[in-house]
């Protein structure tokens, strides 16, 4: 691994409205809010079977605070299950905030199949921001396969939608890949990490480089890590002490599979790529050599 340079970054350990209340974050450009989802999993530091009035409430309430400490036009995305979008839309409407996109991550699998409903094979993620317009909207262009179906190459490729079926999820199985973190038995650290992917079109679509991102369910500290390779200043709130260690190592040391340049080349067609994405372009040659470091 090679360590990386200074960077401007902060893991706050502890819980996320503490720090909120005490006005220890501020001036945040943008938000990236993937809670627990009240599954009753076994978090260490988290009650993820309490009540469904509480559970909202206190996601409410901090969807409000972070507006507070949000500049104007500042954007949040906020994750969740799809059965909750109804609820999800409701709370960031009464915390302020002005609803923009609803998106659709559409997965490259999908759950056990249901009885008496469709199997679900996608999350939603809510854009919103504060005010009726972002402050920063980068109109991405991607690099997308060509359908069978079409007649014609593309030769500037095609802005992004609202629906995200190019992202692969970190599963258990075999799409976790090399990016998923795991101890020295092979068994993964955390089974909600989000991908590098993920994170890096969020980033890049709502900021510039200097703007503040903030994670105040930072994990194993994805956002932290996208947020310092594209010169964004970022603030991560961490509850449970060894994931907070986790992201510090993480940000210290590179690990070839958390590295945003491998997809350089697939967001080549952005118009503005050069300043919002501050790196050099790498050929494919040299994005196989990284992945097989």
């Amino acid at each position: 691994m090679t360590e990386l340079q200074e960077t401007l970054y902060e893991v706050l350990e502890g819980d996320c409205l503490e720090y909120l209340n005490k006005g220890f974050v501020g001036n945040i450009h943008l938000s990236f809010i993937d809670p627990p989802f009240r599954q009753g999993k076994d978090y260490r530091f988290f009650d993820d079977s309490q009540p469904d009035d509480k559970y909202w409430a206190w996601l409410e309430e901090m969807l409000s605070k972070v507006y507070e400490g949000t500049t104007a036009g500042g954007a949040i995305y906020f994750m969740q299950r799809e059965k909750n979008a109804e609820q999800v839309l409701k709370i960031l409407r009464e915390a302020n905030w002005e609803f923009q996109n609803l998106i659709i991550w559409k997965k490259k699998t999908s759950a056990v199949p249901c009885e008496f409903r469709f199997s679900k094979q996608h999350q939603i993620v809510v854009f919103a921001t504060k005010g009726d317009k972002p402050r920063v909207f980068n109109k991405l262009r991607v690099d997308l396969p060509l359908p069978p179906q079409y007649k014609y190459e593309r030769t500037n490729g095609a802005y992004l939608t609202d629906v995200w079926d190019d992202i692969r999820e970190l599963t258990s199985g075999y799409f976790a890949g090399d990016e998923a973190l795991r101890d020295e038995r092979g068994k993964r650290i955390h089974t909600q990490q989000s991908p590098i992917a993920l994170l890096l079109r969020i980033i890049l679509s709502s900021t510039i480089p200097g703007d503040i991102v903030f994670d105040p369910f930072a994990g194993t500290g994805t956002t932290l890590v996208v947020a310092h390779q594209l010169k964004r200043n970022a603030i991560g709130v961490e509850i449970d002490p060894e994931y907070a260690k986790i992201i510090e190592m993480r940000l210290k040391f590179s690990r070839p599979a958390d590295n945003v340049l491998q997809y350089y080349d697939y967001y080549k067609f952005t118009p503005n790529l050069s300043d919002i994405w501050p790196a050099e372009k790498m050929s494919i040659g040299e994005q196989g050599k990284l992945l097989n470091a």
